[in-house]
């Protein structure tokens, strides 16, 4: 069995009545996979809910999806660093399929900055499991980087940076795997407000995982978007 964690902010997580990108990847893997031979494992269970402004909420679009995850609405490379150790000692995650970046640029760190985190995340992650493998997504297009050059920069360097430190830190053993953003990804028609994903969305970003995975390692097959 496979077992895969999902690791990511507020467009991983998703808020109360999404179905989320998460839950797009699990349909896909199911369904290209056979009985079995895969899971959803993680520490947290719960979507946000924006009622409350906490997550606490269970209310999936699909109450029958694996629910599990570590994500947080708030919470980037700097929040999973400290955690990711922990998450998968506990877990046990042979893969982990990670959406992070906006957050940190957006509110807390530089691009310099976001990239040691990143780094400090894979040590973290590896300590635990010394096999695990992690596929990573750069930071997807967003409203902000459309009016705030100086942020779009940083933005641009950072994804610039997740590459080379893809590069530097894969091994043989612990193989590090970067996703292709979609190149039809359009936040006024693939998101709801800018930023997070809306169904269209979710399909790009959960093909981006699925299809990194069938290409580099040979599990599941090549995304089936709906018509």
């Amino acid at each position: 069995m496979l077992r895969f964690m999902f690791v990511g902010d507020s467009q991983t997580i998703g808020s109360a009545g999404e179905h989320t990108w998460r839950h797009r990847f699990w349909c896909h893997l199911r369904s290209a996979c056979e009985d079995g031979a895969v899971e959803v494992v993680g520490p947290r269970d719960t979507l946000y809910d924006k009622t409350t402004d906490t997550p606490t909420s269970l209310a999936y679009a699909d109450p029958g999806f694996p629910r599990r995850h570590l994500a947080g609405w708030g919470e980037g490379w700097l929040h999973m660093a400290p955690v990711v150790a922990d998450a998968v000692r506990a877990c046990g995650p042979d893969v982990l399929l990670v959406n992070l970046g906006l957050i940190d640029l957006g509110f807390y760190t530089d691009a310099e900055q976001t990239a040691a985190n990143m780094r400090r995340f894979v040590v973290g992650a590896r300590t635990a499991n010394p096999a695990v493998r992690i596929v990573l997504l750069p930071v997807i297009p967003n409203i902000r980087a459309e009016t705030d050059l100086p942020f779009a920069a940083e933005v641009a360097h950072f994804n610039t940076l997740l590459a080379k430190a893809v590069a530097d830190l894969s091994e043989p053993r612990s193989p590090l795997l970067l996703a292709s953003v979609p190149e039809s990804y359009d936040i006024h028609h693939d998101t709801y407000d800018g930023t997070h994903p809306n169904a269209s969305g979710e399909h790009k970003l959960a093909a981006a995982f699925a299809d990194a995975l069938h290409q580099a390692w040979g599990i599941g097959g090549p995304y089936r978007h709906p018509a």
